[in-house]
Order: C-alpha cells, then sequence, then structure tokens
C-alpha cells in the first residue's frame, strides 16, 4: 500500500561532523522558548530552517538555506540512500537501556481518504499552515515526522543494525538521549525496505502537523503542474519508520491542565466529580501517577492542597452518548475527556480541541507545581495509552482527543533534510 523511495538527503558538510551536536535542534512543537534564544545563537543550527527569526519565518528560512548552500554549510548525498537512525535511552525508575531503531525515507504524502496513512488525532490550523508557509518557501522537509509500520518477522532490523556498526554521527541531545544516524546505499537491499513497505498502512505517530503540511502542499503543486507522473519530488514526504512490533516504542501520558477556568470553586466541582466516579483522597500526592498505573478508568485530581484518586463509576460507562466504535468509547482517555472535561466541566466535547482552558503537560511534577503555585486550576493525571490501543483507534477511522500520544524519545532536527524539489 505504502509507496517509499530512497532519497538523496542534504546534511551538514562533513567539516562540521564533529560539532554536529551543536547543529541539531528539537522539533518546532516541543522547542522551548529557552532552547530557541540559546539555538539562534548558533548561527548554523538547524533551528534556523525549523523555527526561524523575523516578521516573515518563511523568507528568513528561505534566506538561511541559499546562504547555507552557496557556502557548502550542507552539501547534498551523492547516491539515493536509507538512512538508518537509532534513539538509545533509559526510562525513570528503569536500569534497563532501550533502543528505539528504525529508517528514515521518502514516503508519498497520501490523502487520508487513501487508508495509508492513518492518524490518531486532529491537527490544529494555525500550526499547518505555519508549516506549510516554511515548506512552500524552502521546498525542504527539515525534520522526519514519525510512523509506524508492522512486521513481526523484524524482517529489516538486520539490515539496520549492520549499518549501525558504521554510524556517521552519534551523539547526546537535549532529551538525555543518545541519537546515531548510519547510511545504506546497496540498491539490493534498499529494495527489501521499499518491498515490504509497500504491503504496509503506516500509522502517523508524531508529525501530524507537518505530514498534513506536505499533503496540502503536494495538492497545491498538482493543481497547478500541466504534466505529472507521479513521481514528482513534491509528491513525498520524509519520515521515521519504526516497527509497532519492537519492545522498546514507548508512549509516555500526556496529562491534562485546565487553567482560568470560569467561576473555578473546588467544592463544585468534587461534588460533580462524584456523580460520574468514585472519589478517593491521597495522603502523599507525589505517589499519585503511580497508585493509577494500569488501572482502568482511573485518573489523578490535583487541586491545589488536595490530590484524589478517582475512578469512574464502571456502571457508566454505557451510557457515552459519543458516537464512537464501542472500542474506543471504553479508553481512558475519552472517559476522562467525556465524564470529566464534559460532563463535569461543561466543556462539550466538540469545543475541546480549540478550548482556551485545556493545556497539555508531559510531566507530572510541573502539574503538581503549576496547581500549587496558583497557575492552574486543576491537574488530570492519566494513564500512558498502549500502541495496541493506538492502532484500534486508527483502524477505526476515528481519532483520539487531541494530544493523547507523547512518543518517546521525540526524533531530532539537524542530522539530514529530505528536499521536494524536483532540481535536487
Amino acid at each position: 500500500m505504502a509507496e517509499i523511495k530512497p532519497f538523496r538527503a542534504w546534511r551538514y558538510h562533513p567539516k562540521f561532523t564533529e560539532n554536529i551536536d551543536k547543529l541539531i535542534a528539537p522539533l518546532f512543537d516541543v522547542i522551548s522558548e529557552k532552547q530557541r534564544k540559546q539555538l539562534y545563537n548558533e548561527p548554523y543550527n538547524s533551528v534556523h530552517l525549523s523555527v526561524p527569526l523575523g516578521e516573515n519565518p518563511a523568507s528568513e528560512a528561505l534566506a538561511s538555506l541559499k546562504n547555507w548552500k552557496e557556502n557548502e554549510v550542507i552539501v547534498q548525498d551523492e547516491v539515493d540512500s536509507i538512512y538508518v537512525y537509532y534513539q538509545y535511552f533509559y526510562l525513570p525508575n528503569d536500569p534497563v537501556k532501550h533502543c528505539r531503531k528504525g529508517f528514515i525515507c521518502m514516503i508519498k504524502a497520501y490523502d487520508y481518504a487513501e487508508n495509508v496513512i492513518l492518524r490518531h488525532e486532529n491537527t490544529m490550523p494555525h500550526s499547518v499552515n505555519d508549516r506549510i508557509s516554511i515548506l512552500e518557501a524552502t521546498k525542504l522537509n527539515v525534520s522526519p515526522t514519525h510512523g509506524l509500520y508492522t512486521d513481526s518477522a523484524f524482517t529489516l532490523e538486520k539490515y539496520m543494525d549492520e549499518a549501525m556498526l558504521n554510524p556517521v554521527y552519534q551523539i547526546e541531545d537535549y532529551q538525555g538521549v543518545t541519537d546515531a544516524l548510519a547510511i545504506i546505499k546497496d540498491k539490493a537491499i534498499i529494495e527489501e525496505f521499499v518491498t515490504l513497505i509497500k504491503e504496509k498502512q503506516i500509522i502517523l505517530a508524531d508529525g501530524h502537523h507537518r505530514y498534513e503540511g506536505s499533503l496540502q502542499y503536494r495538492k497545491k503543486k498538482q493543481g497547478i503542474s500541466v504534466s505529472q507522473n507521479g513521481n514528482e519530488a513534491f509528491n513525498y514526504h520524509m519520515m521515521f519508520l519504526t516497527n509497532t512490533e519492537a519492545h522498546d516504542l514507548r508512549i509516555l501520558p500526556t496529562h491534562r491542565i485546565i487553567k482560568n477556568y470560569p467561576s473555578f470553586n473546588a467544592e463544585d466541582i468534587l461534588t460533580k466529580t462524584a456523580q460520574f466516579f468514585s472519589i478517593k483522597e491521597v495522603d502523599d500526592p507525589m505517589c499519585l501517577n503511580e497508585i493509577i498505573i494500569g488501572k482502568q478508568w482511573t485518573f489523578g485530581l490535583i487541586l491545589k492542597n488536595q490530590a484524589y484518586i478517582i475512578k469512574l463509576k464502571p456502571e457508566l460507562i454505557e451510557s457515552v452518548a459519543w458516537k464512537f466504535p464501542e472500542q474506543i468509547k471504553r479508553l481512558d482517555l475519552t472517559v476522562l475527556h467525556y465524564f470529566f472535561i464534559e460532563k463535569v466541566l461543561d466543556i462539550l466535547g466538540k469545543n475541546q480541541r480549540k478550548s482556551e482552558y485545556i493545556n497539555f503537560e508531559r510531566n507530572f511534577l510541573a502539574c503538581y507545581t503549576t496547581v500549587n503555585s496558583n497557575n492552574a486550576d486543576i491537574a488530570l493525571i492519566t494513564n500512558e495509552i498502549s500502541i495496541e490501543d493506538v492502532k484500534k483507534v486508527c483502524f477505526s477511522g476515528f481519532t483520539l482527543p487531541q494530544k493523547s500520544t507523547y512518543f518517546y524519545p521525540k526524533v531530532i532536527s539537524g542530522f539530514l533534510f529530505g528536499s521536494v524539489d524536483e532540481l535536487n
């Protein structure tokens, strides 16, 4: 189903290899303001292409790109290749070293209706528009999105492991993760990758906004091109593909923070919560995220100087009125958004994606601190979602509530760039 191909990546000139750690950057949607300011001080950091400064960011990115090409800051590889990308990482309270294995290629930017690329969450229009404007100006994918394929035979891993014996880059990034890149140039091996993925559907794990930008760009180019064969560079998008069957594919929870809620009153919230959930106060709030681990329809509720475990009254699960398949109605995040955010907070499902009151935070301690420092009203602590649940949602054709998944670790920007320009 999915058509992929090797490509000639643009990469930093070999003279920069020893300092490549100074040229990488976090993705545009996770980079902090402090990180931006620090990285802008490095004139050749990839942030100048991914999150450019200035009143017209797209023009700034294009100016940087032209300068870098003319002065051979970046140069294009001579041979079409598959780029193997490994990320080595640890998790809290876990001494085991994990390795997420995958490869970067170009994949056709399929419309969602074609049922080849499957999304699990919706995009926010302003973020998509931002990505489109930079893509149109530079004709460059600055960082790969993250896609998932399923292969229980682990057919490609042997080729990736062999390539990774000689990485071209290996650095520690801002997450404390070790990132390594290797290159496969052998045409016969590359054909193995192309052939295997041709039979797969791809789940879009991370990078919905960047993928949507490529999809809209492709449609626009198709509308103005006179003669096309479908193989033009603008039809493709740079993606990092990993195997869903690997044990080192991790999805961390993303918690919900409610800020500036109108006429907020903690007692009223607890009274309404009790209509739908059993409530148990917790003596040590710092254990809240550990207590709920693995427990269905169970969440942490943080109010100022108060912490509770709340668990849906099981008889209420059949009352979910949203028009979802049964398996999606029963997901923890559906329960949280329906029974707490809609029923307790009166924020209707159709308004939740754009609600000014709902914010997101991955760090549990930050949730606790934010509420108890009067910078938020409520924190809702969630469990992580499983890859099997993500599959259920994608194959059903529905989407999860926004910010439902945090695939860890995040890929980085700066190892390579993928052109969608016919000229290079």
